[in-house]
């Protein structure tokens, strides 16, 4: 998508504070925990700049409910783990100049796609007594794998300053820029103690892009992977550095799988040390 096409739809002159147009934006959730749209309402006073700047037409966690409207900016919360998700989204593409994903779930499956490791019908089988009532596809799966993506924004969940700061970039006619540091990187900067080195946790730290602040190095905890894959990332090495630390192979394998486990660049390093069964 180029600069001409943006500014097309976000024709706005935010200097002098004159308005061609309001840009719509729309807010959807399908299969998450809605942590991500919090996102949006922890903006706090932000949140009412936000409004003045676009017009929020859905967004039923705050309370606007339209979802047939067409807008400049649709924001898209949660994984497709239905027939009815599959349709939905679609229709969400088609009603939407630019589409973005917030948070994990949408983009990579989240932590629902975990049950894309067992086999599902069973599960159902084993709790409800009539499960073929269930309207609930085989495999959990990103937004992507359905309909075109314009923005992926990372996070489980994602914070209000990424949200932002994409907003803003569009309504400039520009392509909001995406972080691909690594966390370690992040912890390097704010001069945190590594946990790896001196704690002997399994953090994922060293695979995984930056955009939380390194919160869970920060407080002296362990890096669980939560904003995805960063770039050029050695899943064997650090597999490899895990099992040093005492990790059995199906504990390095689960500290791959926690989040990401749908996603390829985040999959689990494999080998006769790394038993994925």
């Amino acid at each position: 998508m180029d600069r001409y096409f943006l500014t097309q739809i976000f024709s706005t002159c935010l200097v002098c504070g004159v308005y061609d147009m309001k840009p719509g934006v729309a807010v959807h959730k399908f299969s998450s925990c809605d942590g991500c749209q919090l996102a949006f309402l922890n903006l706090g006073e932000e949140l009412l700049e936000l409004d003045r700047l676009v017009e929020i037409v859905h967004f039923a966690e705050a309370g606007p409910f339209d979802e047939q409207t067409p807008v400049a900016i649709a924001f898209v919360e949660g994984s497709i783990s239905t027939q009815a998700d599959t349709e939905r989204i679609r229709r969400v593409r088609e009603q939407a100049d630019f589409l973005i994903t917030i948070g994990a779930c949408a983009t990579s499956g989240g932590v629902q796609a975990l049950r894309n490791l067992a086999d599902s019908g069973a599960w159902h089988a084993s709790i409800y007594p009539e499960p073929e009532y269930l309207d609930s596809l085989d495999n959990v799966t990103a937004i992507r794998e359905h309909v075109k993506v314009d923005l992926e924004l990372w996070g489980c969940p994602v914070n209000s300053r990424q949200v932002l700061a994409a907003v803003r970039a569009l309504l400039f006619g520009v392509l909001p820029e995406t972080d691909r540091d690594k966390v370690c990187m992040e912890c390097k900067r704010q001069q945190n103690v590594c946990v790896i080195v001196a704690q002997g946790v399994p953090c994922l730290g060293p695979v995984t892009r930056s955009g939380c602040g390194s919160l869970c190095p920060r407080f002296g905890r362990d890096c669980y992977g939560c904003y995805g894959p960063a770039e050029a990332l050695n899943t064997a090495s650090l597999g490899k550095r895990f099992a040093g630390l005492g990790l059995l192979p199906e504990q390095v394998v689960n500290r791959f799988r926690a989040i990401h486990s749908h996603l390829e660049e985040f999959a689990p390093p494999q080998g006769p040390d790394y038993d994925r069964e």
